[in-house]
């Protein structure tokens, strides 16, 4: 049976936002970010809302239509000017720990950490975040709200950019054609995580 997926609006950012909380809580990178768990129950669910926030204005958020999962995307142009957006997104990673939790550093470490690993010769649609709540876990939910965006790219010849914060993660998103770029990013005293690329797969309709 297929999953029913549409687009969220302004209106589901609530919803969306509790879904992303509760599914990153026990994430390894959310468990670096936050390594106090009484503070992570806290202050966790500002670093989802601010990302879900990005993709809203910026992108889009695809969702499950009875509510059980939601990814968020934005599409990203080919840039120009390295030395430019290198120092646009040291101070964007400024203003989003200022936003999220100003005394926390490591709020602005992710941000620039995965903003330095981030492809920038090809346009693509990067895969900020992908929730499943836990009743509909491991029942291909999560794969088939992807897998819509990845057959579009493959229609339309577009790549794909993600990060896993997995090994779990990581093995799904090879299944679903994404490789491992060669170069993971090790966070200070803290776990791993996979930058992954997915070539468009123009047989893939044929």
């Amino acid at each position: 049976m297929g999953v029913a997926i549409r687009r969220a609006g302004a209106e589901d950012r609530d919803a969306v936002a509790k879904l992303l909380d509760e599914a990153f809580q026990q994430d390894p990178v959310s468990s670096w970010v936050f390594p106090d768990p009484v503070d992570r129950r806290r202050t966790h669910g500002r670093l989802m809302g601010a990302f879900l926030d990005i993709a809203l204005a910026e992108g889009y958020v695809d969702m499950a239509e009875d509510g059980s999962a939601a990814a968020l995307w934005l599409s990203i142009p080919a840039q120009d000017g390295a030395d430019d957006a290198a120092g646009e997104e040291g101070d964007e990673a400024a203003e989003f720990r200022a936003l999220v939790d100003p005394g926390n550093e490591r709020v602005e470490q992710i941000a620039r950490l995965t903003g330095g690993i981030h492809p920038k010769d090809r346009p693509h649609e990067y895969l900020m975040l992908i929730a499943v709540s836990e009743e509909v876990r491991s029942q291909g939910t999560g794969g088939a709200l992807i897998g819509a965006v990845l057959d579009r790219c493959d229609r339309e010849g577009l790549h794909a950019y993600l990060e896993a914060s997995s090994m779990r993660s990581r093995a799904l998103y090879e299944r679903l054609g994404f490789s491992f770029t060669g170069s993971a990013l090790d966070l200070p005293d803290g776990p791993q995580m996979w930058p992954m690329w997915r070539e468009p797969q123009q047989d893939a309709h044929a």
